[in-house]
């Protein structure tokens, strides 16, 4: 996120943009009634590790899932100009980390055992690239799914 603005859940490096349209640096909150008993902002009711997230506005760029530990995701088109957004699922005691390289944006995300933790963060780009990559690194307990859109 070397060119753009990351606003997200905690620990993000330069800037992020929740999916909502504010421009606020809060987390993403879940709607009302789906938080479990935890009451974790990173606790959206419906997600899973088993399906890739669906792509919001954008077009999918990368979609995986069930996926566990580190993992070099290589995008396979040209990123152009403009959002990249990246949205994660995990679940399992640990953090995961999303780094783009060679953008140079990383974002953390806690995960838990018996929930699924989600993140969204748009990177805005402002020239494109011809390659790019999405490393994943979390240790082996925790399981997780991946989209990436423009």
């Amino acid at each position: 996120m070397a060119t753009g603005v990351l606003l997200g859940l905690s620990g993000c490096t330069d800037v992020a943009k929740p999916r909502a349209t504010s421009a606020s640096a809060s987390p993403v909150k879940p709607a009302p009634g789906n938080a479990t008993s935890s009451g974790r902002a990173e606790h959206i009711g419906g997600e899973t590790v088993t399906r890739a997230p669906e792509p919001g506005d954008g077009t999918a760029v990368l979609q995986v899932a069930s996926q566990r530990g580190n993992v070099a995701l290589p995008l396979t088109k040209k990123v152009g100009t403009g959002r990249l957004a990246i949205h994660v699922n995990c679940q399992g005691k640990g953090t995961l980390t999303v780094s783009v390289w060679p953008i140079g944006v990383s974002f953390p995300l806690a995960c838990a055992d018996h929930e699924v933790s989600s993140t969204y963060n748009e990177i805005h780009l402002k020239r494109p690239r011809s390659e790019a990559t999405i490393h994943v690194s979390a240790s082996s307990a925790v399981h997780w799914a991946l989209t990436a859109e423009q």
